[in-house]
């Protein structure tokens, strides 16, 4: 009797299946009070819903070059960037955060843009991007990804900071505290659509929301692409204001097995309802842009999904 129960215990182990090792996905977002973070927690989700023996969590970073950096060193598979980041550190640029290019970052799909929105107080005079000439201007914090976003636009619609009247160096809200209080002449911010600091502004004075022209989109070039601000976004604007858009992208490790880099990006663009539940920038998440500007190769799991969707670079 017990080499009889033996033997079939030992048979029904042989015949047994072998359990699917569980995938492990580390989200990197950013802050808790910002935009990635709780989009991240929707794409973590979704994953853990509709990707087979994957286990997704969640982890608050300083946002686009941190994750980066993290990719890079295996700590994570899916990440949250800016695209002139991620142009930054697949070239190595120090100035920006990186010690060297970043060779195993690549992209798994393009998401929502940030908008270059650059306003005006309408008594300052300015219309136009010249106009700022000997004018005071907030660029946003030293460094960060609205101050890069500053040097492009300028540098490519002919001027410098050293043209400009003043130069501060400020946070959104902080700007548009200046502004108010007849200390600074406009503001450039790289945000979201109906960002929450220029409503605020344009709700205590009248404002002009500056053109950046698409000849400058067009010389400024990839990562950049051209979008609209619709009218009445802001109080007070009753006209579309064409600008810049520098789309935010999520990556992933090259070394990331093609089917579980397909299973995810399926995940993540087959339920963008899901996403846009979480946080309204997700409503601008469309199929058919994920692909556009990437200043780094797809991985091949992506490019795959995209190409089933008729989905081109």
């Amino acid at each position: 009797m017990i080499r009889i129960t033996t033997a079939a215990l030992i048979s029904a182990l042989v015949l047994a299946p072998v359990a699917a090792k569980a995938e492990f996905v580390n989200v990197l977002t950013g802050g808790t009070s910002g935009v990635y973070y709780p989009l991240g927690v929707a794409i973590s989700k979704v994953i853990g819903e509709k990707v087979p023996n994957a286990r997704p969590s969640v982890q608050a970073t300083k946002a686009s070059v941190e994750n980066l950096n993290l990719i890079q060193q295996g700590k994570g598979e899916v990440a949250f960037t800016l695209a002139d980041s991620l142009a930054d550190g697949a070239a190595g640029k120090a100035e920006a955060g990186f010690k060297a290019p970043l060779t195993k970052v690549v992209a798994l799909g393009g998401i929502y843009p940030n908008y270059i929105q650059i306003v005006a107080a309408k008594d300052s005079g300015i219309k136009t991007l010249a106009d700022l000439k000997g004018k005071r201007l907030s660029v946003g914090a030293p460094r960060s990804g609205t101050e890069l976003n500053a040097r492009a636009i300028l540098g490519a619609a002919g001027l410098t900071y050293d043209d400009l009247g003043k130069v501060e160096y400020l946070p959104f809200a902080e700007s548009v505290e200046l502004m108010k209080n007849r200390q600074l002449d406009a503001t450039l911010q790289s945000s979201g659509l109906g960002v929450a600091s220029i409503k605020d502004l344009a709700n205590s004075v009248p404002i002009v929301v500056v053109e950046v022209p698409n000849t400058v989109v067009d010389k400024v070039g990839a990562p950049y692409i051209k979008a609209v601000i619709p009218a009445n976004t802001y109080e007070g604007q009753s006209v579309d204001v064409v600008t810049a858009a520098v789309p935010n992208f999520l990556v992933t490790r090259s070394n990331m097995k093609d089917e579980e880099v397909y299973e995810i990006t399926k995940a993540i663009y087959d339920n963008l309802p899901e996403l846009a539940a979480a946080h309204s920038a997700a409503k601008s998440i469309k199929l058919e842009n994920a692909m556009k500007g990437s200043p780094v190769p797809f991985h091949p799991g992506a490019a795959k999904y995209f190409k089933e969707k008729g989905v081109t670079p």
